[in-house]
C-alpha cells in the first residue's frame, strides 16, 4: 500500500499563489505516475495535473496550463503543485493521487489506486 498525505492549502485572494504538496509513504517503489484532482463544491472530481515520477514527464488540463506546475522531490517521496495567479474558479479541495502502472503522466487520468485525503484551497475574489 501507499500512503499520501496532502498539505498547503489554505484561504488566499484572486492573483496570489500556493503551492501544495503530497508525501507518499509506504510501497513508494510502485508509484510510476502521481497527479492532482480538485472537487469543487457541487461538482464532480476532475483532474488537474500528472507527472511520471521517473522521467519528470508532465501532463495538465487546460484550466491550469500556464499557472500551475507540477513538479517531484524523488528522494524526499514528495510531489508538489505550485499554483500561481489563482483565480476563484480554483476553489476546490485538491486530492493526489498515484498509480502503479505506466509511465506517461495521462494515464492517471483514468486511472487511480491511492488517494490522499485532500486539502482544501480558497480564492477569494
Amino acid at each position: 500500500q501507499v500512503q499520501l498525505v496532502e498539505s498547503g492549502g489554505g484561504l488566499v485572494q484572486a492573483g496570489a499563489s500556493l503551492r501544495l504538496s503530497c508525501a507518499a509513504s509506504g510501497r513508494t517503489w510502485s508509484i510510476y505516475t502521481m497527479g492532482w484532482f480538485r472537487q469543487a463544491p457541487g461538482k464532480e472530481r476532475e483532474f488537474v495535473a500528472a507527472i511520471s515520477w521517473g522521467g519528470g514527464r508532465t501532463d495538465y488540463s487546460d484550466p491550469v496550463k500556464g499557472r500551475f506546475t507540477i513538479f517531484r522531490d524523488i528522494v524526499k517521496n514528495t510531489m508538489y503543485l505550485q499554483m500561481d495567479s489563482l483565480e476563484p474558479e480554483d476553489t476546490a479541495v485538491y486530492y493526489c493521487a498515484a498509480v502503479g502502472t505506466s509511465n506517461s503522466p495521462a494515464v492517471i487520468r483514468t486511472r487511480q489506486d491511492f488517494w490522499g485525503q485532500g486539502t482544501q484551497v480558497t480564492v477569494s475574489s
